[in-house]
């Protein structure tokens, strides 16, 4: 198995609650290492620009908007297979539909406050990480 990075985000809904240690704590639980961290607060001009693969989806403004309505939490994560294990911790994006046990499945409040975003793939973990966070501050 090889040891890879991921990128992963605590979203508003889940940092108004004060669930960031607790999604934590499943993460790590998981084998993933966080290597890098930091608590922000995206402009709306971020939250498009980092969404911007699902500009012509029609859930598109909604999801900038609640993205720059709170502070998120964004990491790097390290671990083997980090993305696949980061997306099996998160759960389905459906929470009805999400694994016990999951971080959807226990803290989301809907598809659109699921409290978590992780890349789903190699390039999509490059360009994550790469948007939020420079080589200095990845400590791993």
């Amino acid at each position: 198995m090889a040891i890879e990075r991921t990128f992963s985000m605590i979203k508003p809904d889940a940092t108004r609650r004060n669930l960031t240690g607790a999604i934590v704590a499943k993460l790590e639980a998981a084998g993933l290492r966080v290597i890098a961290q930091k608590r922000i607060w995206l402009s709306l001009k971020q939250a498009q620009q980092f969404y911007a693969v699902h500009a012509a989806r029609p859930f598109y403004g909604e999801l900038c908007e609640f993205m720059s309505s709170a502070p998120v939490v964004v990491q790097v994560l390290e671990g083997e297979n980090a993305i696949l294990k980061n997306r099996e911790v998160m759960g389905a994006t459906n929470p009805a539909n999400a694994d016990a046990g999951t971080i959807r499945k226990e803290f989301a409040l809907s598809i659109g406050e699921n409290s978590v975003h992780g890349s789903d793939g190699p390039d999509t973990a490059k360009d994550e990480i790469k948007f939020f966070f420079s080589d200095l501050e990845i400590v791993g």
